[in-house]
């Protein structure tokens, strides 16, 4: 608990049997989370089993790969329906560190931002840490057109290290996002357009072998959904295009069990 608020931590699982133990050790030892879910996508090696030895642990296993956002949505929904107030998401894989946790929880339990992202550019962690230089030329030329399009001023979009509020979990419709990569761009674009803000903390990062990352074919199609997403938002801004992410306020809870197969 902090502040009376619930704290919940999801990670979406996929093949990280090899460093899942650590990842949820180290979140133990900031004394925060009440529960913590691990929703595993068909993960093909010793995950699940893993995580079902780990105590305080909830995990649920999807019938069928439903993708990176597919997973997200199943998290959030369990955290929702768990009496979550506040709601971190971190990979499993270890390539961002829980101590964070008690920065980014006390960011929202304050009432200082809804929404909190690790970034890995603030403090030059990302090629300290082992980013490959085009992922991160990659990173500041999206994160530019982004924040031109979103009319927004964050350092990166494209962490995966993620804290909300419950409000923002129950306002946003998650269930009209896509079920790939670029869920994550589409949820920050969603939390700008019904007028929360967003906080940022420096993260340090690691990039090692068993550290998850997509290849160079996806980030292609990630970058262009990227750039997708932030042309619609702002020609929805500009009232000259609708969008189906970018719609009436609807929960998430209920949007994202619509969606379960």
């Amino acid at each position: 608990m902090y502040r009376d608020k619930k704290v919940v931590v999801v990670m979406p699982a996929y093949n990280a049997d090899r460093t899942v133990r650590q990842t949820y050790d180290e979140v133990r030892e900031q004394g925060l989370a009440d529960l913590i879910i691990l929703v595993d996508d068909r993960s093909r090696d010793d995950t699940v089993a893993i995580a079902r030895g780990l105590e305080g642990v909830q995990v649920q296993v999807h019938d069928v790969n439903r993708g990176y956002g597919g997973n997200q949505k199943t998290c959030y929904r369990l955290a929702l329906e768990a009496d979550a107030d506040i709601v971190v998401m971190i990979h499993p894989d270890y390539q961002y560190t829980p101590k964070l946790l008690p920065a980014m929880v006390s960011m929202i339990g304050n009432g200082l931002h809804p929404c909190v992202l690790g970034s890995r550019i603030l403090g030059g962690y990302a090629l300290r840490g082992g980013m490959p230089l085009w992922k991160y030329v990659a990173n500041r030329f999206l994160t530019l057109a982004e924040n031109i399009l979103l009319g927004a001023k964050l350092s990166e979009y494209h962490t995966g290290y993620r804290a909300f509020s419950r409000e923002i979990l129950e306002t946003l419709d998650l269930s009209t996002n896509s079920d790939d990569f670029v869920f994550d761009n589409q949820m920050l674009a969603q939390i700008f357009w019904y007028g929360f803000t967003i906080g940022e903390v420096s993260c340090p990062t690691k990039y090692f072998p068993e550290a998850s990352s997509i290849n160079l074919r996806r980030s292609i199609k990630y970058g262009f959904g990227c750039l997708s997403t932030g042309v619609k938002y702002r020609l929805a801004k500009w009232g000259l295009a609708s969008s189906k992410i970018f719609g009436a306020k609807k929960t998430a809870l209920a949007g994202a069990v619509s969606c379960q197969n």
